[in-house]
């Protein structure tokens, strides 16, 4: 039996990818850019801003983990993952030309043929910016179809900031909006605000036809959904990523059940009505 007729018939079989490069991005979080082996998988691999992958090392299981990387730029994939448990360890033991398993990709993304023609404001928090920077990307490269484009960011401390150089060449676009904040830091040694990602609310307008793509700490959805809500941005254009609740990534384990959904098939991408209606969403 060959490997892709396999794969049809063991929906759990992983396609093989090599590390590329690995970037520290903070003390806990490595950006990883892989490419599958086989030429044909790899040409064949598409996907949507917001969608995931399984992500697994022989021996320690698998992991769920959104593209960071836009479809836009094909070959190589990037996943951000942060040292947290037995599966993220492991990977970041692994060095270039190592190679992991890939299943995916899974999930439904972010809607951008409904978001085309509007404004988009894209709110982040702490490692919350990975899933989005490949709307973000995604974005930059149809700017065309986009109108206004804000990312409000926020982290912790000034060590938790992912992709520093990267936002800092953001903010030379003039046709991208971008505001960065920390929970605390010294703003002698930070050019950017002290402050939580919701205070910067206060610093922009918000026009009527703004589109919302949010990714940030479960504990800061609410707070942040009250002031787009504030803003008069609609509970249908609301998009909010929980990636937090993958499991197996196909719905078979039902351990992203919620309420009547599947977060790996329904989601992860959900608009803030879906999320109202559902226990324990946010």
């Amino acid at each position: 039996m060959n490997q892709s007729l396999a794969k049809v018939q063991n929906p759990y079989q992983p396609s093989r990818a090599k590390i590329v490069d690995i970037r520290d991005l903070t003390p806990d979080t490595r950006l990883f850019q892989v490419m599958l082996i086989d030429p044909k998988e790899r040409e064949q691999f598409t996907y949507r801003p917001g969608q995931f992958c399984q992500i697994s090392v022989m021996g320690t299981g698998e992991i769920p983990i959104s593209i960071s990387s836009s479809p836009t730029r094909p070959g190589l994939l990037e996943f951000c993952i942060r040292k947290v448990g037995r599966s993220t360890s492991s990977l970041h033991r692994l060095v270039p030309t190592d190679e992991i398993g890939i299943r995916g990709p899974y999930g439904n993304g972010f809607p951008v043929e409904y978001m085309q023609g509007k404004d988009v404001l894209i709110i982040a928090g702490g490692v919350g910016l990975a899933p989005v920077r490949s709307l973000l990307y995604y974005i930059l490269d149809n700017r065309d179809q986009f109108n206004q484009v804000t990312l409000l960011y926020g982290a912790r401390s000034l060590q938790d900031v992912l992709f520093p150089a990267e936002l800092q060449t953001l903010e030379q676009h003039r046709d991208l909006n971008i505001l960065v904040t920390l929970d605390r830091g010294d703003t002698s040694v930070w050019p950017y605000r002290v402050g939580l990602v919701t205070e910067l609310f206060s610093e922009i307008e918000v026009a009527k036809n703004t589109v919302a793509a949010v990714c940030v700490p479960p504990v800061a959805y609410k707070f942040v959904t009250k002031e787009l809500l504030a803003k008069k941005v609609a509970g249908e254009d609301i998009f909010m990523s929980l990636e937090r609740k993958m499991h197996c990534g196909i719905g078979k384990c039902g351990c992203c059940a919620v309420g009547s959904k599947y977060c790996c098939q329904d989601g992860p991408v959900f608009s803030y009505w879906d999320a109202l209606n559902l226990p324990d969403m946010i």
